[in-house]
Order: C-alpha cells, then structure tokens, then sequence
C-alpha cells in the first residue's frame, strides 16, 4: 500500500484561495473526484498532514480539515499511528475515464456542448451589475420592510402542524388548496371580483403567469398589441413564442383604443396586452371610457385581453380604478397580479385570474414547470389574509411609500426644476421622469456610477421623440432618496459639460 508520488497529487489538485468556498472543500472534492475515477485506488496510503500540506503550500489544520471530511464522507479511514487510508464505496460498473484526458485535466468541466443547438436572441439576460453603492429600478419595493422576525414565527409555526404532511396528497380535482380559496376572497373584497377558486391559479411570479398564458394562448405569427414603449419583460416573452408584437400610441387617457379599430380588421389580433393601472412604463391611467371600449372592441373582434395589473396595491391618491376583468362578463380577460410584493421574494406570488377551462388549462401546463408548489409559502399567506395581518401591512407600506414619493417630487423640484419634467403618479413605485432638453443617457449613466449611482439600461428610454427614465424610488428611504438625487445632478452637469 504505497502513498501516491507527490508530484501526481499536486497534478490532481488546484487550489484557488481567493474562491467563496473553503479551501479543505475544495481539496477534498477534489481527490473524491480523483478516486472516482480511479486516479487514487483503493486502500492507497496518503501522505501524512505534514507532508501533504507542504507539498500543496497549505496549512496543517487545512489538511487535518481535508482528512477529517473525506473520513465523514466514507472516502477515507483514518486509523491511529498508521495513517490515512482510501476506501471505495462498492460499486457494479467501473469508473469511466475519459479518453484522451491528462491528469489535471479531471477537475474540469467543458465550456461548450459537443453537439449544436439553437440559442434564443429573445431569451437572453437584460441583467446588468455595477458595484455603485447605490442601484435604481423600475419599481420595486423596499424589502428592507419584510416583517422578518414575525414571519419567522409564522413559519417555525407552519413547519410544526401535524396535518401539513397530509395535504401534499390531497387531491387537486376534488379540494382547492386553503391558500387559492383565502386569495380569491381578498381578490373579491379589493378588486370587485364575483369569482371562484375555479377561476385562480397561483404561480411563483407575474413572469410565469405571463408565459403560461402565452403558451396557451399564442402561436407563431399572431398579433399581439401592446402600448408604446411597454414592458419589455412582457415582450420578450411574447416574441419568444414568435407572436408579432406591435405598438400602438399611448396618450394621457393611456391606450388608444380608436387607433385599434381604425388600423385592424376583425379577428386579425390575438391579443391586447395593458397595465390599466398605470401603463408601464409612462404611469397612464387606461380611463373609464376607454376601458368600456376596449372590453367592447374585444367582444366585437374576437381578441383576449391580457390585464397586467402589477402594481394594483400601491395606490396613494384615492381609489384604484377597478380591473375591467371585474366588468367582464363574455371571458375575455386574463387578469395577471402579484401577491405579497413588499414581502421577501420567497413569500410572494403572481396570480391568473381568467374563466375556469383556462384556468384547468393553466394549471395541466403549470404542473409541468411546478408541480411541487411551496406548500408552507401557501399556508402562511393563507394565515396572512385570513387574519387580516395583510390589509395592515399594505395600510403601512403605502403611507411610508407615499412621503418617499413627496420627498423625491421636492428634491426634483429643488436640482431638476427646468432641467426635468415629470407628473406626480397617483400610486406605483416609480416615476416617469423626461429631460426637456435631450442629454446621452449612456454618458449619463457613465457620470452616475462615479457617484456611486447605478442606472440599469433596462429603465432608460431614448430616441428621437424620447428622452426619459423610469425612477424606482420604493427601495430608497429619505436620505437615500437625497443622496441620489443630488448625485444624479452632479452626474448631469459633467454630462452636459462633456458636450
């Protein structure tokens, strides 16, 4: 039982000390791999802990940790005064080693497929990372609000019930789940609805809705129409299923639904997509009239109607006008929410609301992405409704979201006064904010990292008409908010000076 040449482990094994992961990991995932594939044989002898950490320039207790985890694992048998011993767990077949592979070449994976495939365009990432202290969005809300402590409570008291194993088993067809039924309650008490948990699924995100819809709903080369600017997540999840979306003008009563009627034929569009709260991402309300028109055209023309009301909650000035999903009593809207947005990620949902065979639909496509679910999410939002913990919570949040909302409209006022000109949205956690004398936003961009202030190219709009930013301001607090914007406007005069 020889140890093996020193040299052949320093080939087996590359460290990186500046990786995440602990060092001893690394090693001793590391020679598994090389016993797996039979580099080290079984009841080889390793060096001894002195020996071994001088040959790969490391610590003593590294390697004592390196031995001490392949011996937890089952790989190796530390015996007293003897030494440290490989043993192989009984295997049928034997391990493949690839043809062709040097030595140090096991640890590796490949970059690239060895066979073709077709990449999409519409699929890839809008992500961007910056490591400004400071990064806006379009919108989102302030997480840092996340009642932790009492949904630590929540779930610590969801984990222990007795009968949660049970309802895994439950049967979908003849039982709705406790969660859809407390949601279809608070949909109807908010938002006017007369539906039933037949008439509701619930997803992890409005995204996912949104693709489940538009699997069932569209094929290659069907029209679908969406506002001027509109939500590019939307879109790229509609040109991914090959609709031909197109644009139709937005003005301050929000979608131009004459404009529809004048440049379509019937039963030329599949579909009309809309945010009828505050069109994404200008902030116009769809009005009443046009509401009543739309929900009419769409009877006469035979299209759906995909209502995107993702930011129904956060209303500051009045009511919110009610979803026209609420008015529909022919089917044809598909009513898209979120549930829970100023929770943390993990504890919020998107939502169809639609007629039950697309709803039974949806939910045959839905277990194919998802049919686990997140039970114990379910049965704490339940508990959330249930015992109204949900109607205070969103009282909270839009009054701190509302003074955040005045302490920006006065530090605009203050730096941007004649330089910006923007309308006070009525609710939403964003403001459509346009130059009155076109800058270069990417310069802009570029001046603002320096003052440790991100602007993702994702809430910029520019182009010959256009000149604009959609301002998330719900995860700034005041003093966040002050700071940015007295950064932005430093940012700006470099911007024009470069000029």
């Amino acid at each position: 039982m020889n140890s093996p040449d020193l040299d052949r482990v320093k080939q087996l094994i590359q460290v990186d000390k500046s990786a995440t992961q602990a060092v001893y990991v690394q090693i001793s995932q590391q020679i598994i791999n090389a016993i797996q594939r039979g580099y080290i044989t079984k009841g080889t002898k390793l060096p001894g802990t002195r020996v071994f950490s001088k040959a790969l320039n490391i610590h003593r207790n590294t390697a004592v940790a390196v031995y001490n985890e392949l011996a937890a694992q089952g790989w190796v048998e530390i015996l007293a005064n003897k030494g440290s011993f490989v043993l192989v767990p009984e295997r049928k077949k034997e391990a493949i080693v690839a043809h062709g592979f040097q030595v140090d070449q096991i640890n590796r994976y490949p970059d690239k497929t060895g066979f073709p495939f077709q990449a999409s365009f519409h699929l890839a990432s809008t992500r961007e990372y910056s490591e400004a202290k400071i990064s806006i969005n379009d919108g989102q809300p302030d997480l840092r609000l996340h009642p932790t402590h009492q949904f630590s409570r929540w779930y610590n008291s969801t984990l222990k019930r007795r009968n949660l194993p049970s309802k895994w088993h439950q049967n979908e067809d003849s039982f709705y789940f406790n969660y859809e039924t407390q949601l279809c309650n608070f949909l109807n008490a908010t938002r006017g609805f007369n539906m039933k948990p037949q008439n509701l699924i619930s997803t992890r995100s409005t995204e996912m809705s949104l693709y489940v819809v538009s699997q069932l709903l569209l094929k290659k080369r069907d029209v679908v129409l969406v506002g001027d600017l509109s939500n590019y997540s939307a879109n790229r999840i509609f040109q991914q299923v090959g609709a031909n979306v197109k644009i139709i003008p937005v003005d301050q009563d929000g979608l131009d639904v004459n404009y529809i009627r004048t440049h379509f034929i019937k039963k030329s569009i599949r579909c009309v997509y809309i945010n009828p709260q505050r069109h994404y991402p200008s902030n116009q309300t769809l009005s009443a009239e046009r509401r009543l028109q739309l929900l009419e055209l769409a009877k006469e023309y035979q299209f759906a109607i995909i209502e995107d009301d993702f930011d129904y909650d956060f209303q500051y000035e009045g009511s919110p006008m009610l979803p026209l999903a609420s008015s529909d009593t022919h089917g044809m809207v598909i009513y898209l929410g979120k549930f829970g947005q100023s929770l943390f990620p993990s504890f919020q949902t998107g939502f169809v609301v639609a007629p039950k065979n697309l709803i039974s639909e949806a939910k045959n496509y839905l277990e194919l992405l998802d049919a686990q679910g997140d039970m114990i999410q379910q049965q704490m939002l339940s508990a959330l409704i249930y015992e109204g913990e949900i109607h205070r919570y969103l009282k909270k949040n839009v009054l701190l979201y509302k003074q955040r909302l005045e302490v920006l409209c006065n530090q605009l006022d203050f730096h941007f006064g004649d330089i910006l000109k923007w309308e006070k949205p009525t609710g939403g956690l964003a403001i459509w904010l346009q130059f009155t004398k076109p800058i270069s936003l990417v310069r802009f961009t570029e001046e603002s990292v320096k003052e440790n202030v991100f602007l993702p190219k994702t809430i910029l709009y520019q182009d010959k008409h256009t000149c604009a930013i959609r301002f998330g301001f719900g995860h700034l607090n005041e003093t966040e908010i002050e700071y940015v914007i007295d950064s932005l406007k430093s940012a700006y005069l470099r911007t024009v000076k470069s000029h």
